[in-house]
């Protein structure tokens, strides 16, 4: 504030005036006392405060009432508004001032007429800011505060309520004291109801004292902390709807110097040192021969049952990861398969990912599809291209020949795959990573291994007459067997898988056959070599490949069909056949005895003879989560015609897509099927349902697969990157051991191999990525009670299956038994009776026992 020269009594007693009633009011602007000379009050009107930024009471305040205001921005408002300008009074005051600021002052209480007051001359500018404010005049008052003397208390009542509220003892406390025998501790206690309503308001009630005979007082409490990484989530259905958060802390009590000294210095610590001494150096000398505190049974447990106690600190440890900034780039991984016959040699298979299809221009663009072959010694770098016409979303080896590869495509096409030139560019290069040495040569090598060789495909499917969807699985037959075109099991007289089995969500199961047809005679030479474009037109099979067999699937209550996703075939074993010894042969023999694929020709039907034992019954996993049981024989109509059965059964325990079926391979009609939130267990024989089934989890199952080396466990692959471990002897309804967040998004397939005995590996194959795990010990060694129970069941299942054949061979060689008549029946049983009599009273005269007489009548 400014300050205020001498200003005369009369003026200052006139800045407060009392009015007619006696109080005090504000002057009026006529009656405030005159303003120094280095001020001038003026009023700025709204606009100008907005415009300057000195609006009251927002920008200027009681508290803070200063704003400095530049001079050239009064000069040019002065100019622009000219005679309507609030500073117009004071144009040449502003003009002489020397500074380039000036100290505008917010007037709140109108001390000098006006809302604001301009500050003139630069030292009283500086007297305002260096001095401090000065109290703003207030009011005075003419009453006086007087001291509140007290009232009368006036009675309304409350004091009654207040009576009644209060809790006052009406009676003398009761104590209970409840005392026993010696004799009786331990014994059991009857104790019996009393019935509340009796009496009204009516209660016994039992506290608890405190007994001061004995206390125990808490000197330190000794308890571990351990960090550990993993974290569990589990919920209840108990909804907690207060939630607060609590935490105790707490020093523990320690003793003080003084105190310790004293303990190990008293009379009683030397005594009980002596008196356990012996006995503390017997223990030690017993725990250095043996541990005498070990748990045998525990032990016993671990030795017989797969140690599974020690579960906890064995998990998959990470072994590899393929991956190429090739090939793979851009790509996600559809399926996976590992060589049958090279180890450490997988193929996968590469698909277009559909949000950046969708971000593509509307250009036509040839986009090369490929299965990749990795190894080992080199996962960065592919070793071998299978080029498609189309992303590939399932292929498969050929039991019989790995070198051959059938693979679905997602145009409905079915690819052929012959890699028997390239396998020995398989084998080094799986090897090279091991055995050669840095030298010259090794460069050589591994300059070589850099150009990646790519296998065209020697035959496709025509599109006309392939499936009208994605090809979902694609499974060989056994090479036990092959089929006709009507779906009778024929004997395979070479041994070797020649067709093929497909699905589709097309509604549809195809059989294919990759021989030449009988009458179809190649043009060139098969093992000629061919360019890309030409192979589908100079292969035996082209463009004219069609499928052996068209099964559909359709639904017994309605005349809709199912739409298969995944298939299983049973394998056929015929022991008795002598296509069977083939199996013995040695590679070199096996050549000289079966031709080549591309040598084969389809048998004719008239030829063959159907066998009796096949078995042409198979399960299918739909999209809806069922599981038929169907069968792919034809039948034929008394028309002629011929079409497909009708299911077996069907049951829908998957609520979502089934995506594995997969049979036991120790086991073979037993099948494993994954698809939704469970899984299941089915028995081919079995059509009522499943033998077992999980329960619904929290996570979605999207892949499974069984163990290959202990028949009671399977994995099972989830959608938050979680591999669960089950095992069928331990428990059915949860997991044995849970590997949490082994991929960081959904597990879409997962496969295990054994590449030695002490070394087994699990494929986990995410949406981009494939990673290669090794199995603890627990997982890979089956446990003697397994051995034992399946060469058990292996022994009965061949002993069953032997009596069977002999009882059925039994029947037909057996002439027909006569029929025995009633008559002759009844008196062979009165012949054995009087034996029975006759031997009863012999052995009776022996003991010298007299026999009881029988009436006549009786008998």
């Amino acid at each position: 504030m400014a300050p205020k020269r001498p200003v005369k009594a009369s003026s200052s007693a006139g800045s407060r005036k009392k009015g007619k009633d006696g109080k005090t009011r504000s002057p009026t602007p006529q009656e405030k006392p005159d303003h120094p000379d280095d001020i001038f009050p003026m009023v700025l009107t709204s606009a100008t405060q907005e415009l300057f930024g000195c609006c009251a009471d927002e920008d200027v305040t009681r508290e803070n009432p200063y704003k400095l205001l530049k001079k050239d921005d009064i000069m040019q408002d002065i100019k622009t508004r000219a005679a309507v300008s609030d500073f117009s009074p004071v144009k040449q005051i502003v003009l002489e001032y020397p500074e380039e600021t000036i100290l505008l002052v917010y007037d709140w209480n109108f001390t000098y007429g006006h809302n604001f007051y301009l500050v003139l001359t630069p030292e009283a500018r500086a007297t305002i800011f260096s001095s401090p404010r000065p109290e703003t005049p207030e009011e005075v008052h003419d009453e006086v505060n007087k001291t509140p003397e007290p009232k009368p208390w006036i009675s309304l009542g409350s004091e009654q309520e207040i009576d009644q509220e209060s809790v006052k003892e009406s009676r003398e406390k009761l104590r209970y004291e409840f005392s026993r025998v010696r004799r009786k501790f331990g014994l059991p206690v009857c104790f019996s109801d009393r019935n509340a309503a009796d009496i009204k308001d009516s209660f016994q009630e039992c506290p608890s004292h405190r007994d001061s005979r004995f206390s125990i007082k808490k000197m330190q409490r000794d308890c571990g902390i351990q960090a550990v990484l993993k974290l569990q989530c589990s919920s209840a259905q108990t909804q907690w709807k207060f939630q607060r958060n609590v935490f105790s802390h707490y020093e523990p009590g320690e003793l003080n110097e003084t105190e310790i000294t004293t303990i190990l210095q008293s009379e009683r610590l030397k005594t009980f040192c002596n008196s356990v001494l012996n006995s503390v150096l017997q223990a030690l000398q017993q725990e250095d021969i043996m541990n005498k505190c070990i748990d045998d049974w525990k032990a016993l447990e671990t030795a017989e049952a797969g140690d599974w106690s020690l579960k906890a600190s064995e998990s998959l440890a990470f072994y590899q990861a393929f991956a190429d900034q090739k090939y793979s780039k851009g790509k996600k991984i559809s399926t996976m398969n590992w060589h049958p016959t090279i180890q450490g040699v997988i193929a996968v298979a590469l698909t277009e990912i559909k949000e950046e299809e969708l971000e593509e221009s509307s250009a036509f663009d040839v986009r090369s599809a490929f299965i990749v072959f990795y190894c080992f010694s080199d996962p960065s770098t592919p070793q071998l291209l299978l080029e498609c016409p189309d992303d590939i979303l399932a292929f498969d080896f050929c039991p019989s020949n790995p070198n051959i590869i059938v693979g679905g495509c997602t145009n409905g096409q079915v690819v052929l795959w012959d890699i028997s030139s390239e396998i020995t560019h398989l084998q080094e290069a799986q090897t090279c990573g091991k055995k050669v040495s840095v030298n010259s040569d090794a460069a050589d090598l591994k300059e070589d291994h850099k150009k990646t060789p790519v296998v065209c495909y020697c035959a496709a499917s025509a599109l006309e007459s392939s499936h009208k969807a994605p090809i979902t699985d694609v499974q060989w037959l056994p090479q036990t067997f092959e089929m006709t075109r009507t779906g009778l099991p024929v004997e395979n007289k070479h041994n070797i898988s020649v067709q093929v089995a497909t699905c589709s969500p097309d509604c549809t199961v195809l059989f294919w056959d990759v021989r030449i047809p009988k009458l179809q005679k190649p043009t060139v030479d098969p093992k000629a070599p061919m360019t890309p474009h030409d192979v589908p037109d100079n292969k035996h099979l082209g463009q004219t490949w069609k499928p052996l067999l068209r099964i559909s699937v359709t639904k017994t209550e309605t005349s809709r069909e199912f739409a298969p996703l995944k298939i299983s075939l049973e394998p056929y074993i015929r022991n008795d056949s002598p296509s069977s010894n083939t199996d013995k042969l040695n590679e070199d023999e096996r050549s000289e005895v079966i031709p080549e694929n591309s040598q084969l020709r389809t048998r004719s039907a008239k030829a063959v003879t159907p066998l009796e034992d096949g078995n042409t019954k198979f399960f299918i996993g739909t999209e809806d989560g069922e599981i038929v049981y169907t069968d792919w024989k034809l039948v034929q109509e008394d028309s002629g015609r011929m079409y497909s059965v009708k299911p077996l059964s069907c049951h829908r325990i998957h609520h979502g897509l089934v995506n594995t079926i997969q049979r036991s391979p120790f086991y073979k009609d037993i099948i494993l099927t994954v698809g939704g939130r469970n899984f299941a267990i089915w028995k081919e024989d079995v059509k009522e349902g499943p033998i077992i089934v999980s329960p619904s989890s929290e996570q979605e199952c999207t892949a499974g697969c069984w163990s290959l080396s202990r028949p009671a466990v399977f994995f099972i692959g989830t959608d938050n990157g979680s591999i669960e471990v089950w095992n069928l002897l331990t428990n059915t309804s949860a997991p044995s051991q849970v590997y949490p967040y082994v991929t960081h998004v959904k597990v879409t397939c997962i496969k295990p191999w054994i590449i030695s005995p002490k070394q087994h590996f699990l494929a986990v194959i995410d949406l981009g990525m494939l990673r290669v795990f090794e199995l603890p010990r627990t997982l890979r060694t089956s446990v003697k009670k397994e051995r034992d129970r399946l060469m058990d069941c292996l022994k009965r299942q061949e002993l069953w299956e032997k009596l069977k054949k002999e009882g059925e061979l039994k029947k037909k060689t057996e002439p027909d038994k006569p029929v025995k008549s009633l008559q002759d029946s009844e008196e062979a049983n009165m012949k054995e009776y009087s034996d029975y009599l006759v031997l009863k009273e012999s052995v009776l005269k022996a003991m010298d026992l007299k026999p009881v007489t029988a009436n006549p009548q009786d008998n």
